[in-house]
């Protein structure tokens, strides 16, 4: 093995060298050092990987290859061409780097990282390299002792699907499933977690008190969160200046229940108990992977309707969104469609003049699973009010129908459907009430900022440009952004999982927006703009 390791395709590092350098540009959000680092590492990766396939096919296609005197002069001058490429956008990073910071109002980073982002780089390729030509090594072995017993090329064959095997079961079976166990146990201890500041509530409306039908400590941490924050009364009073009611929440925790049907009916349950369908406005909430619910956007909600609102949710899950979609996507969908049909069906047995308006609400994951959570040919003699998406994923499929079959002439980022008759689209630029058509009673907004990458993300960006990188662009995507096969994937793939941005920007969705999404989605009475502004202003000051 260590011959092979000393055989560097020089191929290899020229196509290497293009993919790191490509890595460095700007994608949708600021990366820190270390993650651009392990980015630069993948994407060389990748690069000498396609060079030495290409190698590879040249010399099966028997094409001719240069002699020793042109090989050695071919490897110094690559030498020199890749050290001067790398050199270069090396130095231009951080400038980069700095551009999309400046554009989303954050810090600058320090220049002198670089050199460490280039040996984090170095050392991620070696890992990688290490790793395939073990797995080259573990083939020709096997191919070498089968190769005694049957022909050439079916040995080549079984040698490697048995290779393949033996890696994949390494790194599914041992290092993947020994992630998820550890994860899965550390977000479980995180979820029982409770709060020393947040006492079990003693109003018998609320859920956890003595008269509830659930559990306090059984509702996860993000439940108790749920349940104890959010406006009061009194702060709604001095808001309005005038009594309030309190708005109402109800939460189910993923250990109130063994299953999702019955934790949809201590859901319709408790809802009846607290009185959620004698209140305006109902909002069935699909939580995030977490069981987290966006204060930024249950609170202005609730204040936009003056407390006359009840709003339900339950936990299906205590990983982040990734994990869950990773390992529990399905269960998140089984649960929202239990819960959907529990709380649209006995809303819709109640008289239409004597009912509450009903909306749905998700983000990310929870968008995902609230549009799985019904089927639209089951609603349509008895549609409900409207539901509010933000941060769809990609896999989104409404989002998915809608952007793509977009009005002519409309962005990717900001799509225009069917002149906005059901579906709107909306960013902290431009607001759903920008179209002509009018707003029927059913209606559908999605909240999205053009810098998402869990939203824009998509496999497909690793062969050809996606749509929304196309002029014109989203206010909040970098000018220097532009499309690399494979390596705009991969950096698509480290902004979705790290990721981070200032509210307004990426995936932090601000109360301003959803201020803007509320009104113009459930229309709110005694509004004006100055009562607006001086709401945004409420929530900007608690920021």
């Amino acid at each position: 093995m260590g011959a092979q390791w000393r055989q560097i395709s020089v191929v290899g590092v020229l196509v290497g060298t293009l993919f790191f350098a490509f890595s460095l540009t700007p994608s949708l959000l600021p990366r820190p050092f270390a993650v651009q680092g392990l980015l630069a590492g993948l994407s060389f990766a990748a690069g000498y990987g396609l060079g030495v396939a290409a190698v590879w096919i040249w010399r099966y296609l028997e094409l001719p290859l240069a002699n020793r005197r042109w090989t050695r002069r071919i490897q110094v001058g690559a030498g020199l061409l890749c050290l001067a490429v790398a050199v270069s956008f090396l130095w231009q990073a951080t400038t980069w780097q700095n551009a999309l910071r400046e554009l989303m109002g954050m810090e600058d980073s320090h220049a002198g990282q670089r050199l460490l982002m280039a040996l984090i780089a170095v050392a991620v390729f070696a890992f990688v390299l290490f790793v395939a030509r073990l797995f080259r090594w573990v083939f020709r072995r096997l191919a070498r002792r089968l190769n005694r017993h049957v022909p050439r090329r079916v040995s080549y064959l079984v040698s490697a699907l048995l290779a393949v095997f033996v890696f994949w079961s390494v790194i599914d079976g041992v290092l993947v499933s020994s992630v998820l166990r550890v994860a899965d146990r550390s977000f479980q201890q995180l979820d029982a977690l409770i709060d020393d500041d947040l006492p079990r509530p003693d109003a018998p409306e609320q859920v956890g008190s003595a008269p509830s039908l659930l559990d306090w400590e059984e509702l996860g941490r993000q439940g108790r969160s749920f349940i104890s924050t959010g406006p009061t009364d009194e702060a709604l009073g001095d808001f309005f200046e005038a009594p309030m009611p309190r708005p109402l929440r109800v939460y189910v925790g993923l250990n109130s229940a063994d299953s999702p049907e019955e934790r949809a009916r201590l859901a319709l349950a408790e809802l009846k108990r607290v009185g959620g369908f004698e209140r305006e406005t109902l909002l069935l909430v699909t939580p995030t992977g977490t069981g987290w619910v966006d204060p930024a956007a249950q609170d202005t909600v609730e204040y936009l309707h003056r407390g006359d609102i009840a709003s339900v949710a339950v936990q299906y899950s205590y990983l982040n969104s990734p994990l869950a979609l990773l390992t529990e996507a399905a269960y998140g969908a089984e649960t929202a469609r239990a819960v959907f049909n529990k709380i649209y069906g006995h809303w819709r047995s109640l008289p239409a003049d004597d009912r509450p308006r009903l909306f749905l609400w998700g983000l990310s994951l929870g968008s995902l699973n609230s549009d799985l959570s019904f089927d639209l040919f089951d609603i349509v003699d008895d549609p409900f009010s409207g539901a509010l998406w933000s941060g769809p994923p990609f896999r989104h499929r409404t989002w998915q129908r809608t952007t793509a079959q977009r009005d002519a002439g409309s962005p990717a980022w900001l799509p225009t459907f069917r002149s906005g008759s059901v579906v709107r689209f909306m960013n902290q630029y431009a607001g759903p009430d920008r179209h002509a058509a009018d707003w029927g009673d059913f209606r559908m907004v999605f909240l999205q900022h053009g810098s998402d990458p869990i939203v824009f993300f998509s496999p497909g960006s690793a062969w050809r440009e996606p749509a929304w990188m196309r002029s014109p662009r989203a206010p909040d995507v970098s000018p220097h952004l532009r499309w690399f096969p494979i390596v705009t994937m991969l950096q698509l793939t480290a902004d979705m999982i790290v990721g981070t941005a200032p509210p307004g920007f990426g995936h932090e969705y601000a109360p301003d927006d959803y201020i803007d999404a509320w009104l113009a989605l459930t229309e709110p009475a005694g509004w004006p703009e100055a009562q607006v502004e001086r709401l945004k202003r409420l929530f900007a000051a608690g920021d």
